[in-house]
């Protein structure tokens, strides 16, 4: 006989289970969420939190920290001559920087597709992110030498600038004591007597170092007189280790050929000759009587190329070396959302009789805008906070030229005279034009992740 409450068959009931509360049960998911998240908030408060309070608090007081000044750092950031000149070369960064590195990533990203050795090419385009913004600052710091033998960019300017306008071979070249030559107007030198025809002219010149003398010169040569013409010689007045008569063309003494020289009267150029390997020239008959001038152009200076760290180019200077470094980056963007348009519209535009600059500019550009706003967004925010490259680049001398907000922030903030509290308000600053950026980048990130 089966024991009292239990159901025929001798099974005994399973008990259901109390069901928990849906209120319960989104609590405790929060709690085991807080607890994952706590490392990072806490990471987040020591990191970020702590240090913008601690700067917004300390931008209140003086460089001692002792003496409340409330906004007196501020208003010196607007009346400050060094500051403003950093705000307005931080505004040429964000202006110039993001924008060239964008475009020239997205030329190099269309030209990729189109050759055969693509990866190759972004992989070379993309090797400077490999370097550190000090590393690349110390390179080209170098390429930008103003000695072109051994700056790279001066290098290549000199070339080309002497290709199309040859340097004289004489740019220290000048009349010694007792010279027959005497200064005339531009920087040339004039005979103080005129010449005769059968009487060979003496231009001695001294200041011309012997290994800068043109290729293919001579020992000075004496000019023989020639009935009817003008002659003489023109040479480097300077025997080596001493002894030798002034004014006289020695034995030792070298030619200086290739030296222009004109004869003139009543301030017209009748003649001219060109010095030939031993110094010696020939003017025809229409010289005599006229005085003998060695025109400005035979002692123009070597042309030096360009400052490129000089008070003017300083900034587009640095700016070009952080594109060298961050065109790779854009152009890696860019080349991943390229490799999605759907190339169904690019065919379709090319068979309807579009042209390649058609096609990239109404198709291919449109279809990667919002590709190319992170691209632009995310530079900004970088350029905003460029220290390095201008520090190490520019030379102490026109660092002032070259200044940035982040870069004003450390000389303030460090140093003999540092003001950390102008230097905190430097920081509010930078983080005051920081975050605009950051919230529109924010704000197009939910916009796209609403799609």
């Amino acid at each position: 006989m089966a024991a009292s409450g239990t159901p025929p068959g001798g099974r005994t009931p399973t008990p259901h289970p109390v069901p928990r509360s849906p209120r319960s049960a989104h609590g405790r998911r929060r709690l085991i969420a807080a607890a994952f998240l706590l490392p990072a908030l806490v990471l987040l408060g020591a990191l970020v939190v702590q240090p913008i309070g601690y700067s917004l608090y300390r931008s209140l007081f003086d460089h001692s920290g002792d003496t409340f000044v409330g906004a007196a750092n501020y208003q010196e950031i607007l009346s400050d001559d060094t500051i403003r000149t950093a705000l307005g070369n931080t505004a040429l960064w964000v202006v110039l920087a993001p924008t060239t590195a964008t475009a020239l990533g997205l030329v190099f990203a269309v030209l990729a597709e189109r050759v055969r050795w693509g990866t190759a090419f972004k992989l070379l385009v993309f090797m400077p992110m490999a370097i550190s913004m000090l590393a690349a600052g110390i390179i080209f710091r170098l390429v930008y030498d103003h000695d072109p033998d051994r700056g790279v960019a001066n290098a290549v300017w000199v070339g080309v600038h002497d290709t199309f306008a040859q340097a004289s071979a004489f740019p220290k070249a000048r009349p010694g004591r007792d010279s027959p030559l005497e200064p005339a107007e531009g920087g040339a030198f004039v005979t103080r007597e005129p010449v005769r025809a059968g009487v060979p002219a003496l231009l001695p010149l001294v200041g011309v170092a012997p290994e800068a003398l043109p290729e293919g010169t001579r020992t000075a040569g004496s000019s023989a007189a020639e009935p009817g013409k003008v002659t003489g010689t023109v040479w480097q007045d300077f025997t080596r280790g001493g002894g030798g008569a002034v004014n006289v063309v020695d034995p030792t003494e070298s030619g200086l050929a290739g030296m222009r020289i004109e004869a003139v009267r009543d301030g017209r150029v009748v003649a001219s000759a060109t010095a030939r390997a031993d110094g010696t020239f020939t003017l025809p008959a229409s010289a005599d009587g006229a005085r003998l001038r060695l025109p400005a152009a035979n002692f123009r200076e070597a042309y030096a190329g360009v400052d490129w760290l000089g008070p003017t180019l300083v900034t587009p200077a640095v700016i070009g070396a952080y594109v060298w470094m961050w065109a790779g980056f854009a152009m890696v963007l860019i080349a991943a959302g390229l490799a999605a348009v759907p190339r169904e519209l690019l065919e379709a535009a090319r068979v309807d009789g579009a042209g390649e600059w058609q096609v990239f500019r109404r198709i291919t550009v449109p279809l990667l805008a919002p590709v190319l706003v992170v691209v632009l967004v995310t530079l900004v925010i970088n350029v905003m906070k460029i220290f390095d490259l201008v520090f190490v680049i520019a030379p102490g001398a026109v660092q002032d030229d070259a200044n940035v907000l982040a870069l004003q922030l450390y000389r303030t903030s460090f140093g003999t005279d540092a003001d950390p509290g102008l230097g905190s308000a430097i920081a509010v600053l930078l983080l005051v034009l920081v975050v605009p950026v950051m919230l529109v980048n924010i704000r197009r990130m939910r916009k796209e992740a609403s799609r």
